[in-house]
This record gives structure tokens, C-alpha cells and sequence, in this order.
């Protein structure tokens, strides 16, 4: 694989060097208390590219890398930031140019690849647990629902706002949409929901029997499993890891009985589902994996 760097830019920027499927040494982030959750937002595309660049230059021994592989939230193809419903200034950025001119000559010659960030997660697991030779997907639970598969192909891959229902009241989804599965699991939409109570006191009372929280706990567990089964009939079964703040709330006996309704074709009842944790460093191992399977001649 080879020695080379991954960064994962999402709520804050954080890179570090990865040598064959594993970090080594300490890594940099910006900004550098984890508890700053909103420093990006509003920040020109140019800037956050400069700041990627500082992170980089901030890591021991960043000088002689292969390859480097970079996670953003979003749409993402061929280096461009097509559309990112968290970070809306970076809608339409040619991020790979960006980061080129912010890296300078000592980067030249380095191939940059960008990548939705729960492609990286997802392809950051399947390094995490030798998995690298089959389909790995992963749901990550949090504001909004964001969908990972590895290998990495081409595409969209907005799974998070496939539709799940055609009831026409449910229309809180972040894009605006109706029916869609981040409309019931995103965490803004929750809110949006129950406005007299945060998603966890949703959860609590559902434990203790109140009608109206029962409710939509069993639909927020069947949405999710109309998801993972649309998949499953489009992509083949596999491992789904389910991670992010909400994948709290996940109970796994629920979602497979619910899964276990929808798919019933033989040859696509091969799937299995693990809650997991390990949000960052997963991540940047698995943007550096990324970049490494991607063509080294592909510049940007």
C-alpha cells in the first residue's frame, strides 16, 4: 500500500499519515479543541483548503508520501464538491484544484483524491478488519444520514434520502424532500419532529412506554431497514456497520426482524449488521486506502 496521508474534513479538519492500513505518529486537526463543532462552517472553499494544507504540513514525516486521500460531506466526483448540504460554501468547488495550489510544489507530484466522507469510513472498516476483499457498507447516523460502500465506485450514493415511505407529510429532510429516510433518522429532523423534545428523551420515554414515542421508534428502525434492504436489492447482500453520535439509539434485534420482512430472495439473505464506534481514525485510514486503490496517474 505504501506510506501516505488521509483527512477527514467534516465538523473539523483532522489529517494523518497512514503506513499500510494503520496511523502512524500523532495527527493534526483544525481547529484543535474537538469540542468546536462548527469552526468550518461559513468558511470559503479556499480557505478550508488552506487549512487541509496546514494540517498536512503540520504532520512528522508528510514529505515523500504516495498518494493522498481527503473526505468531505457531499457529492463528490472527479475532485469536484458537486453538492454539500453541511458545508453549502462548498457547493460547485473544484476541491482538488484547491488543494494543489494550497500544497504547493513539495505536493506536485502527489495525486490528490477526494471522496465523500462515509466512503472513507466505510472503506476505513473494511481495512480496520481485513475485509478489503468484499463489500462493506456503512449507515452513519448524525444530522444528516450519510451512506459509505467499499470498494469505491463512481456514483451519487445519497442513500441517506432514499425514499422509505410515500406518506406526503413527512417532508423533513434537510434537501427538502418528501419520503426520505433522513427525514425520519436525521438528527435535525427529529428535532423538527418532536419539538418538545431532544431525540435521546424520545428514545428514554419510548423505553418507558409512551404511545407516541413507541411509534416512531418502530418507524425510525423500519426506515432504516427499507434502506439497508434497497441496497441490499441493488448492491447484493454484505456487512452493514451502523455508526455515527445516533448509532446509539440503534436496538439490532428490531432492525432484523424488520430487515428480515423485506428481503426474502435466497440469494440476498447473506447480510449481517454491527453497531460500531470509531469515528476519525477509522476515517483516516480509509481515505488513505482509497487514494492508494485509486490510478496514481489520475491527477487532478
Amino acid at each position: 500500500m505504501g506510506r501516505g496521508i488521509g483527512v477527514h474534513v467534516s465538523e473539523r479538519i483532522v489529517a494523518g499519515i497512514v503506513d499500510e492500513n494503520r496511523l502512524v505518529g500523532k495527527v493534526s486537526s483544525f481547529p484543535a479543541d474537538p469540542a468546536i463543532a462548527d469552526a468550518l462552517v461559513g468558511l470559503p472553499a479556499e480557505v478550508i483548503a488552506q487549512q487541509v494544507a496546514a494540517a498536512i504540513r503540520q504532520l512528522e514525516g508528510c514529505k515523500g508520501i504516495e498518494y493522498l486521500g481527503i473526505g468531505f460531506p457531499g457529492i463528490i466526483r472527479k475532485n469536484i464538491i458537486e453538492d454539500s448540504p453541511n458545508l453549502q460554501q462548498l457547493k460547485g468547488s473544484f476541491m482538488g484544484v484547491l488543494l494543489q495550489d494550497a500544497l504547493g510544489q513539495d505536493f506536485k507530484e502527489v495525486p490528490i483524491v477526494c471522496f465523500n466522507d462515509a466512503d472513507i469510513v466505510a472503506a476505513g472498516l473494511a481495512a480496520s478488519r481485513n475485509h478489503l476483499d468484499r463489500i462493506v457498507r456503512v449507515w452513519t447516523l448524525g444530522n444528516g444520514i450519510g451512506y459509505g460502500r467499499y470498494p469505491h465506485q463512481e456514483g451519487v450514493w445519497e442513500a441517506g434520502h432514499t425514499v422509505v415511505t410515500l406518506d406526503p407529510k413527512e417532508h423533513f429532510c434537510g434537501c427538502g424532500g418528501t419520503g426520505h429516510l433522513e427525514g425520519i433518522m436525521g438528527q435535525r429532523a427529529m428535532r423538527l419532529r418532536f419539538m418538545d423534545l431532544e431525540p435521546e428523551e424520545v428514545f428514554e420515554q419510548a423505553r418507558e412506554g409512551e404511545t407516541r414515542c413507541v411509534e416512531f421508534v418502530k418507524l425510525w428502525h423500519r426506515a432504516l431497514a427499507a434502506g439497508t434492504a434497497t441496497s441490499i436489492h441493488l448492491d447484493g447482500p454484505g456487512k452493514f456497520y451502523i455508526g455515527g453520535i445516533n448509532a446509539r439509539f440503534v436496538n439490532l434485534q428490531l432492525l432484523s426482524e424488520y430487515l428480515n420482512e423485506m428481503v426474502k430472495l435466497t440469494p440476498l439473505q447473506g447480510y449481517s449488521l454491527e453497531v460500531v464506534t470509531g469515528g476519525e481514525e477509522i476515517a483516516l485510514i480509509g481515505a488513505a486506502v482509497n487514494a492508494s486503490r485509486w490510478p496514481h496517474h489520475a491527477k487532478v
